[in-house]
Parts: structure tokens; C-alpha cells; sequence
């Protein structure tokens, strides 16, 4: 029997920042959530632990289908929690992942 099942691939890309950014990220600023739960920032780059915070209860949920009409298969826009930055981000499915449950806790 077959222990396959399929996961997509994240990224998550700062779009705006309609305030003051204090943690010092840009416009264009992402991480990368692969292979299932492996968190990649890019060399000589950072994302502020609030921002990831904000994200990190839906990624589980946006690396599976969901049905149709769930309002998180429409929306990926998430904020950062501070008021004063009103960071906005980006939820993008990049890549779909075949994985082997067994090889998974």
C-alpha cells in the first residue's frame, strides 16, 4: 500500500510595508518553506521572528488542497503583528512535492 501523499512547497514574499519598517526588511524579502518542513532564508538575509510568527499557523494548511470555497485557498495575504509596519506578505504555493509518509513523523 501506497503511503504517498502530495505537499506543496511555500514561499513567502514581503510585498508591501505601508508603515515604518523597525526590523529592517524590504519589499521583495522572502523565505522558503520545502520538502515539507524545511525553512530556507536566503544567504546574507534575515526575516524578522515576528513576521515568520504571524505566518506560521497557516503554512501547514497552505502547503494542502483545501476545498474550494475555504477562505484560505482564496486569500494569501498575511501582516506582521506590529502595527507601526503593517508588513504585508505573500503566501505562494511554488512547487507540488510527492512525499512518502513513512519517512515523516
Amino acid at each position: 500500500m501506497s503511503r504517498d501523499f502530495e505537499l506543496y512547497d511555500l514561499r513567502v514574499t514581503v510585498v508591501a510595508i505601508e508603515g515604518r519598517s523597525v526590523c529592517g526588511m524590504e519589499v521583495g524579502d522572502y523565505f522558503e518553506l520545502i520538502n515539507s518542513a524545511h525553512l530556507k532564508i536566503p544567504a546574507d538575509k534575515h526575516f524578522c521572528i515576528y513576521a515568520l510568527n504571524s505566518v506560521l499557523p497557516f503554512l501547514a494548511a497552505k502547503q494542502r488542497v483545501l476545498a474550494e470555497n475555504d477562505w484560505l485557498e482564496r486569500d494569501s495575504l498575511m501582516i506582521c503583528p506590529d502595527p507601526e509596519e503593517r508588513l504585508i506578505m505573500k503566501v505562494e504555493r511554488v512547487a507540488k512535492r510527492t512525499m512518502d509518509s513513512d519517512e515523516l513523523t
